[in-house]
């Protein structure tokens, strides 16, 4: 007979509505439990963007995490209490001009 353990969960807010996922999901598997499928917008031509490659390679899963812009949801794990935003904004890319 196989014996099922209970599943612990946690709380966390995507774009100020509380919602549940058990614990160790990704970000984007707890957002798809929860019915998120579309976690931004792109860029240029301003459309949805969502879960892509579930490897961390496209970038387009990224969200804004407890103020920290440009996490990869696919590749890091939800935790307690966890505020997350859809990921509006390219990342800064800073330059000082003269090659260094």
């Amino acid at each position: 007979m196989v014996s099922v353990q209970p599943q612990a969960y946690v709380s966390f807010s995507f774009n100020g509505t509380e919602m549940r996922a058990l614990k160790g999901q990704t970000i984007a598997a707890a957002l798809l439990a929860n019915g998120i499928r579309k976690l931004g917008v792109s860029r240029k031509l301003r459309q949805p963007r969502g879960i892509f490659c579930h490897t961390g390679r496209c970038c387009s899963c990224f969200v804004t995490v407890d103020g920290i812009d440009h996490v990869l949801s696919c590749m890091k794990r939800i935790e307690e209490g966890m505020k997350i935003e859809p990921g509006t904004s390219d990342p800064v890319v800073w330059r000082s001009g003269d090659g260094d």
